[in-house]
């Protein structure tokens, strides 16, 4: 039976994830080779001379040789209400889907359900699970995936697979008589038909050059994004490609910068159709720097990158923290995108540093812009948090700078004509600023409390639910991070915004993916639920031990679930154990909860090791199904912070 109690909640929200996508670059005039700041190489040749006299630490000569950071090949990283068919007359009426930033824009992850089955990456495995009713519930499918599959997309009866692996390939090159082998790392979209559940047939396969950074999915559109350091072999370059089931490749064109970057990667942007076969995809490349981040509207798509630079002059200088002479801001493009293509259309620069895709949003025709500005100054160390508005031509028409002095933003989310932003340093003040007028923005009201926040979530136009860390003072003057941190908050009076409730789980070291990732935060209003995955730390008496007090740790796996009212706050309707004792490492076990979701009255929590399925109304557990997971196969890496 679940446990009724109430318990309290402290905001905190935002994850990093970093990430972006996009696809092909259709000028308004073929004919031109500038577009705003993005400028068309003419040539290979080009692009190599350009490579060998900007990029910081390139080498030529025999063999291959990759830009700085990449490790010599590059690795597989992580990186919503989805599209789908009218469920089938057995399927759940009501169910959850993948928790995303701007609904219709849906975002790929390692699971997916339509009400009735589950998809779910399993190491090396698609597992299709027939999860409603969940009595009954099984493993339907197991289908091995060629390469690392690390997320996916779910459109009817159409399910793309994105995995990473490595290619092995012959080439020429100038000055040699006999082809040269090359080793290439490649990013395959399989595309699925799985009509028949239990045998998903593979219609068409989609390789594009470079590993997986990030997709997105309007209507049946994907947009995907790949990125690869520059490979030399000998003193040529070897440029991006997309191919269609092995067939002859498509050289995108590559464009880059007009501003100059300290460091040079491969971004290629392409777009295809999940149910058109003989759909080719469009794309284009991207000569960006190694810290970019995307965001998507159902209109458009948003390129930041970190540059450092000399371009600010004036009054605005002073105020700039000074590396050496240069000056952080970010640099972001705007994409117009539809119908699978994407055309460039402006280019925009703030000073400071992006967080992660929640420091961006779209709202009417605007871009809403949060940073935080860090560097040093001939006084000293220097910094605080700005908020920009940029119209569709790119330009700042609101500012809002200089927000908590000496401390950086950790969480942020625009909804509607407002921002709540959560800085942190010892305390975390949680703002309230109002963009209501784009060209005049400002600050309503803020909350101190301790602790900071790392994701916030809506619960409604006037509360907004909160996860992260506590924290306290410790004996040395610092500050201490404590355990998992939820909190529920009334920013109905803007002016004065309320801590309703709030609640702290576990010992220091408590986890929760949720921290990392927006995705694994299940919130349903209309159900007054929240699930949180949760890897707790907890403290047990050690009774061997001769001294009084003495105590030890142990991790506890699972999930907590709560109702959350404003009226009454966050009480505990339960938890859903997956492991009562488990390793002492939170963060890789494969009994740590990653996602969950509902169908109708039953709570899914999904490990890697198996998929349990929970009476909402009892908390009695009704099934459990274990996945094809192998030990020493990693589940889908976490996103990159």
């Amino acid at each position: 039976m679940w446990n009724r109690k109430a318990v309290l909640v402290v905001v905190l929200g935002c994850l990093v994830i970093a990430a972006i996508i996009g696809t092909a670059l259709a000028s308004e005039d073929a004919g031109n080779e500038t577009l705003g700041d993005l400028q068309k190489f003419s040539s290979k040749e080009e692009i190599e001379a350009f490579l060998k006299e900007h990029a910081q630490g390139v080498e030529h000569g025999n063999g291959y040789s990759w830009l700085p950071g990449s490790g010599g090949q590059e690795t597989a990283m992580d990186a919503p209400a989805p599209t789908s068919a009218p469920p089938a007359p057995t399927a759940a009426r009501d169910y959850s889907t993948t928790n995303v930033q701007v609904e219709g824009v849906d975002e790929a992850d390692f699971l997916k359900n339509d009400g009735k089955y589950i998809y779910v990456i399993s190491g090396e495995t698609l597992a299709i699970l027939e999860a409603f009713p969940a009595e009954e519930g099984k493993i339907v499918s197991e289908t091995r995936i060629d390469g690392i599959p690390t997320a996916l997309f779910l459109a009817g009866d159409r399910l793309v697979v994105f995995a990473s692996g490595t290619e092995e390939s012959m080439t020429t090159v100038k000055g040699s008589i006999t082809p040269v082998p090359i080793q290439r790392t490649v990013t395959h979209a399989y595309i699925y038909d799985i009509a028949d559940r239990s045998e998903p047939d593979l219609v068409r396969t989609q390789t594009f050059t470079g590993s997986y950074y990030d997709a997105r999915m309007i209507g049946d559109d994907v947009y995907v994004l790949t990125r690869e350091a520059p490979v030399w072999i000998r003193d040529e370059i070897v440029l991006p490609e997309v191919r269609t089931d092995g067939g002859e490749p498509i050289l995108p064109d590559v464009y880059r910068p007009g501003t100059p970057l300290q460091n040079y990667v491969f971004y290629t942007a392409s777009a295809f159709s999940v149910k058109n076969d003989r759909d080719t995809p469009d794309a284009e490349t991207f000569l960006l720097g190694y810290d970019t981040t995307l965001f998507a509207s159902q209109k458009n798509l948003y390129i930041g990158y970190r540059y450092m630079g000399t371009a600010y002059s004036g009054p605005v200088a002073a105020t700039m923290p000074d590396y050496a002479g240069s000056r952080e801001e970010t640099i972001v493009h705007r994409f117009a995108i539809g119908d699978g293509r994407i055309d460039y259309r402006a280019m925009g620069r703030v000073p400071g540093h992006l967080l992660n895709q929640f420091s961006l949003d779209e709202y009417g025709e605007n871009l809403r812009v949060a940073t935080t500005v860090e560097g040093w100054t001939r006084e000293g160390s220097v910094q605080y948090n700005n908020v920009y508005v940029l119209d569709p031509a790119m330009e700042t028409i609101g500012t809002l700078e200089h927000i908590a002095p000496d401390e950086r933003i950790y969480a942020a989310r625009f909804i509607g004509d407002r921002l709540y932003l959560v800085t942190f340093k010892r305390i975390d003040p949680l703002f309230v600023i109002d963009l209501s007028d784009p060209k005049h923005p400002g600050i309503l009201g803020k909350l101190k409390i301790p602790g900071y926040s790392d994701y916030l979530h809506p619960y409604d136009a006037d509360h907004i639910i909160g996860i992260g860390k506590e924290t306290s003072e410790n004996d040395w003057g610092g500050v201490s991070v404590e355990g998992l941190k939820i909190a529920l908050f009334d920013v109905s009076n803007v002016n004065n915004p309320i801590l309703i409730d709030s609640i702290v789980i576990g010992e220091p070291g408590t986890d929760s993916e949720a921290l990392r990732d927006h995705k694994a935060f299940l919130f349903a209003k209309e159900k007054n639920l929240l699930v949180i995955p949760v890897s707790e730390i907890k403290r047990v008496e050690n009774p061997e031990s001769k001294y009084p007090g003495s105590y030890g740790t142990t991790t506890w796996q699972g999930a907590y679930v709560y109702s959350v009212t404003p009226e009454e706050g966050l009480t505990l309707k339960g938890t859903v154990a997956h492991a009562e004792k488990g390793s002492p490492y939170t963060w890789d076990s494969p009994e740590a909860v990653r996602r969950s979701l509902f169908m109708e009255d039953t709570l899914y929590t999904v490990s890697a090791r198996s998929v349990v399925m929970t009476d909402l109304a009892d908390g009695s557990r009704v099934n459990e199904v274990f996945l094809p997971y192998r030990w020493g196969v990693s589940p889908p890496p976490y996103p990159v912070r």
